[in-house]
């Protein structure tokens, strides 16, 4: 078969509220997201695994408060006033475990947003408990928040994943293929976004359609798209 050159072009996600797919196990989540008023203290903080939908909730928050988001690695406190004067999402805090500036940094940025009147959404990984942020008020201020935590996908919701996934990046899959990869994929949303990536590297440069057969090369291939994948039933 020859081979076909592939550009690594971004695929485009879709941020939007109706691209946000809605399951049992993530509707609090979304709830809270459409509804600030649920929120004590305008304080909202929103965690999952890699993968998850925080920064897809957290652009449907933005869209509809005019919040603004940045990530927790680039605040600095010369920035705080400026980003106080509205809603502000801060994504991924833990990272910033070993950050005493950024920590300090937010800790104002905390308040200061508050003491104007306005909402402030935090994100990470695990729960706030476990962030292990170094500034004892910043820490204490992050566990009195509010919080809703997004699960590891069922089958609905991973399969929904991996069709928005495709849908990003302008691939149709031959329609067995998604089932195919729910029943031995590791069940994660990072896991997920891998295989869809390679899936779409592999047909491009073999010129080939996106059919189970591509799939079940992947996943006995041993690549780390495939690891942890399930075996065969």
């Amino acid at each position: 078969m020859p081979r076909q050159l592939s550009f690594d072009l971004p695929a485009r996600a879709a941020l939007g509220r109706d691209d946000f797919f809605v399951s049992p196990e993530n509707a609090m989540a979304a709830a809270a997201v459409d509804d600030p008023a649920l929120w004590p203290d305008r304080r909202l903080v929103l965690t999952g695994p890699a993968g998850a939908g925080k920064t897809h909730l957290v652009h449907v928050w933005a869209a509809q408060s005019g919040a603004r988001i940045v990530k927790a690695h680039d605040l600095t406190k010369a920035d705080v006033p400026e980003l106080a004067s509205g809603p502000i999402a801060v994504e991924d805090v833990p990272d910033i475990a070993d950050d005493p500036a950024a920590q300090a940094a937010l800790f104002h940025l905390h308040n200061l947003v508050l003491a104007q009147g306005h909402s402030l959404m935090m994100t990470g990984r695990g729960a706030p408990s476990q962030w292990g942020l170094s500034l004892p008020d910043l820490q204490s201020r992050a566990q009195a928040a509010y919080h809703v935590s997004l699960p590891p996908p069922d089958d609905a919701l991973l399969a929904a994943v991996l069709a928005k996934l495709f849908a990003d990046r302008q691939v149709t899959p031959k329609p067995d293929v998604i089932p195919y990869l729910v029943q031995r994929m590791d069940r994660s949303f990072a896991a997920a976004a891998r295989i869809v990536d390679a899936l779409d590297q592999m047909a491009l440069t073999e010129a080939r359609p996106l059919t189970r057969q591509l799939a079940s090369r992947l996943l006995a291939g041993g690549a780390p798209d495939g690891s942890g994948a399930r075996d065969e039933p």
